[in-house]
């Protein structure tokens, strides 16, 4: 498979399919001519990419995944710890997050009565 023939079945772009090459995720060949070729079971792993980047990984903990990513899809247990620790953090920021907003809506509440009384 040609870059361009993945980059239409993944609706990705080649920039990023050449990015997700020069991070170890994604593995190509090159024909006698140079270009690149992909493997029919391309289409899944940059899926499978873009998935792992919707859910918040950065691509170094992509590429330390990829050794435990099953045939179905599904992660062995062998970096559980990882997932765990990027879960735990987003937890973290979560909290951060709703405390940041529950103080600006404290103060936009506060504003808001303030300029109730004045009129």
């Amino acid at each position: 498979m040609k870059i361009r023939e993945l980059a239409a079945a993944t609706g990705t772009s080649v920039r990023l399919l050449r990015y997700y090459e020069e991070q170890g995720l994604l593995e190509s060949y090159r024909v006698d001519s140079g270009h690149r070729r992909y493997d029919g079971n391309a289409p899944t792993v940059v899926r499978r990419i873009r998935g792992l980047l919707d859910a918040g990984l950065p691509t170094r903990v992509i590429r330390d995944l990829q050794p435990c990513i099953r045939q179905d899809g599904t992660l062995a247990g062998c970096k559980r710890e990882t997932l765990q620790e990027h879960l735990d953090g987003l937890d973290e920021r979560i909290s951060a997050l709703s405390e940041t907003r529950a103080s600006l809506a404290r103060l936009v509440s506060h504003t808001q009565a303030r300029e109730q009384i004045r009129d």
